[in-house]
């Protein structure tokens, strides 16, 4: 044989060894679904951003993230399988479809106090404070149950608020509701509203924090399929531990704010105003659900539970991986 047909295999050989090299280099990348609860949300941005960042894919992961609006309820979709964890789930929620049996896990706390709730009025309303409602004052909410209704309750028995609560449905809608006069005082979460806030359209005169007890309750939390823990146990603590150094990293790194920016279309000062204001990072602690006593005492009252979780129920329910 030729000694050029000798160099040609050789070649092949070579390229080969390379692109074998090569493969076994490259990490194997595992899919997780991902459902979001609060879309858009700083406090549930963490799986979009760290994605961007290339965080994930360095702990050997894909999220597949799906709007909660495309498969109905976190806790639904999480329990039938729909999808593998949900984030920024409302925590009574889940302690009423775990308490109904649904396979779910609260694996990590996504938002602690009322803090990233806003209540506002139209730039020329009278209103300069909660303390300015009267009995007539119509006060929104989005739906009964939800965590704005929880704030507005919490208003009334804490504060002594005088107002009507009224659902307002989503934040859109309610601003429509306020500027065109249908209703008082809108509620609204960042980033949304706080564009009109900048432009002088609306004001601000209560946050969720102002009812004192809201402040230590877990409000929202991120939860797991009870079979994925089970059967993709390591994939779920990949995923918890990219998850907490994306934490880590949107506090830290003007890199963070230009993702989220650009990913949400919000201006970059708007998302640090969010993030220092609102969406602290004391209040997005990851590693423990707070005050949970008082939640379930609240969901009890809401009829949400018919009785608190007992201490082995917890036990069962709440699986956080220790830091």
């Amino acid at each position: 044989m030729s000694k050029r047909y000798f160099a040609l295999c050789a070649a092949v050989a070579l390229t080969v060894t390379a692109a074998s090299g090569r493969a076994q280099e490259a990490p194997e990348i595992d899919i997780l679904r991902v459902v979001v609860g609060q879309p858009g949300m700083w406090s549930a941005s963490a799986p979009a951003i760290g994605q961007k960042a290339g965080i994930f894919r360095k702990h050997g992961l894909a999220l597949d993230l799906v709007d909660a609006s495309s498969l109905g309820r976190p806790t639904h979709a999480v329990a039938s399988g729909s999808a593998d964890l949900g984030i920024g789930v409302g925590t009574a929620a889940v302690l009423r479809a775990y308490s109904k049996g649904a396979p779910v896990r609260v694996i990590g706390a996504n938002f602690t106090g009322a803090g990233d709730l806003y209540w506002y009025v139209r730039a020329d309303s009278p209103i300069k404070r909660l303390d300015d409602l009267s009995d007539k004052t119509t006060i929104g909410f989005s739906a009964t149950g939800s965590s704005s209704y929880h704030v507005v309750l919490a208003f009334i028995r804490e504060l002594r608020l005088r107002g009507l609560p009224t659902a307002t449905g989503n934040q859109r809608a309610t601003l429509t509701q306020v500027m065109s006069g249908q209703v008082d005082v809108g509620w609204a979460a960042p980033p949304f509203g706080l564009k009109e806030v900048s432009e002088g359209k609306i004001r601000l005169i209560a946050n969720g924090n102002d009812a004192p007890t809201l402040r230590t309750q877990t409000v929202r939390v991120d939860i797991v399929n009870a079979n994925a823990l089970k059967i993709r146990n390591d994939l779920i603590m990949r995923f918890v531990r990219a998850y907490r150094e994306t934490l880590d990293w949107m506090f830290t790194s003007p890199q963070a704010v230009e993702i989220y920016a650009k990913e949400f279309k919000v201006a970059p000062e708007l998302v640090a105003m969010i993030r220092d204001k609102f969406e602290t990072r004391e209040a997005m602690q990851n590693d423990r659900v707070s005050d949970l006593d008082a939640v379930m005492a609240n969901a009890v009252a809401l009829k949400f539970l018919d009785r608190p979780l007992s201490k082995q129920q917890v036990a069962d329910l709440i699986q956080i991986p220790p830091l």
